[in-house]
């Protein structure tokens, strides 16, 4: 409905537009903003190249983007910027996601932790406005394998996370441990529950089936809210999954995360969160009176030209192009999976997914230095290293690091 691709000079067409309904600080009389462009002095805007960067000159500019573009009013001296943050976000939450035309809020964030400490936030406050819960009474519920914003949430919302184990193999939530662990918080006081689902584990790229958290919280008949953390998964699984059901067709769920700065190679700094409608309001911030419109968000003031990035990058690709992107990265993880698989080489990887994580005693130390691999944890009990098939890792550079691990054996073994 949304997503088209666009040439390089509509592109440029499209945000110049949007650069001229915003404030120029350089020809207006824009006094009260505590903002400017870039320091000219390091930012120079008049070098040629820029001419043709036109996310860069959003750069340039640097507008807010203060509040969320999808609910109430905004700020109105970067209007122009702005309204092109829920056009991608309507990409975001109606193409790929699946959601209704307009039954849907969302921003775009300063990452994936943000993101979804946003969601644990709006639902906290959810169940506190609506049910007068208690903080004691509330409580995050996650796999062991979950990203750490989720105990960093924990932290700072000062309600406690219920860690579930996951098979060491399958990777999956185990669900009989599922089911015994909110018995026994119900038994200490627990009524209400924010389930995270994960839409690709930053370890593993396993995928938590949603499913498995509302069969427990509705044969235990507790309220519960369902927040599917897409940071690395979001802009693959949907495109790899043929007929994924983790969207907004799952009446459970009601919020996503997705990170653009993995995959969709967007600057750092760029998350995106999109919720059901009636949601994100749990977390306005009456008090930012001075601020035209609303602040929903955790992060209050942020950078235009991330949002304006995002959009770039879909437009550039369109979805045929993405999808055409997505189905490389899934050959080449299945050639590499094939020839570790030839080798005898145990590793796990997720269906559809680009991540491989092979065990630790099969890569010898050398050669994970050597390939920058990730380790579960850094120390000695590390079992698992990571690959992350990214653009820029061709099949060349698999087959170095499996003709590397298989040298490094051999000489290993012929040394001992």
């Amino acid at each position: 409905m949304h997503w088209k691709k666009l040439t390089k000079p509509q592109i440029k067409a499209r945000i110049q537009i949007a650069l001229g309904e915003n404030v120029n600080f350089t020809t207006d009389p824009a006094l009260g903003y505590p903002v400017s462009n870039l320091d000219t002095k390091v930012f120079p805007s008049d070098v040629k190249f820029l001419s043709d960067a036109p996310t860069l000159q959003v750069y340039v500019a640097n507008p807010n983007h203060i509040g969320c573009h999808t609910f109430g009013k905004s700020e109105n001296a970067f209007n122009g910027t702005q309204q092109l943050e829920p056009e991608v976000i309507n990409i975001i939450a109606v193409d790929i996601f699946k959601s209704e035309q307009g039954q849907f809020d969302g921003y775009i964030a300063s990452g994936g932790t943000e993101a979804n400490i946003q969601a644990i936030w709006i639902y906290r406050n959810h169940f506190m406005t609506k049910f007068g819960a208690a903080l004691f009474e509330i409580a995050i519920v996650a796999s062991e394998d979950t990203h750490y914003s989720i105990p960093k949430a924990s932290n700072l919302l000062m309600i406690d996370w219920i860690k579930i184990p996951v098979g060491d193999h399958s990777r999956r939530i185990k669900t009989t441990e599922l089911g015994l662990a909110i018995a026994a918080a119900k038994a200490n006081g627990k009524k209400y529950f924010i389930a995270v689902a994960n839409l690709g584990t930053t370890m593993f790229g396993s995928v938590d089936d949603p499913q498995v958290y509302s069969e427990v919280f509705e044969k235990q008949n507790v309220p519960y809210k369902l927040h599917v953390d897409g940071a690395y998964g979001g802009f693959v699984y949907p495109f790899s999954k043929n007929q994924s059901k983790i969207s907004f067709q799952n009446p459970n769920i009601s919020s996503f995360t997705i990170d653009a700065h993995k995959m969709l190679q967007a600057p750092y700094g760029t998350g995106i969160f999109v919720c059901r409608k009636g949601l994100i309001e749990n977390t306005l911030t009456k008090e930012a009176e001075y601020v035209e419109g609303l602040d929903l968000t955790l992060c209050g003031s942020r950078s235009g030209s991330n949002a304006v990035a995002v959009w770039t990058i879909h437009h550039a690709h369109g979805p045929d192009g993405w999808q055409q992107k997505i189905n490389v990265l899934q050959a080449r993880t299945d050639a590499f999976c094939k020839a570790l698989a030839a080798k005898g080489i145990e590793f796990f990887r997720e269906p559809d997914m680009n991540i491989v994580t092979i065990r630790s005693g099969y890569v010898p130390k050398v050669v994970a230095k050597h390939f920058s691999l990730i380790p579960e944890i850094h120390g000695p009990e590390n079992s698992w290293y990571k690959i992350v098939v990214m653009e820029h890792v061709l099949p060349g550079h698999l087959k170095m690091l499996i003709d590397r691990i298989e040298a490094e054996t051999l000489l290993s073994e012929a040394e001992g």
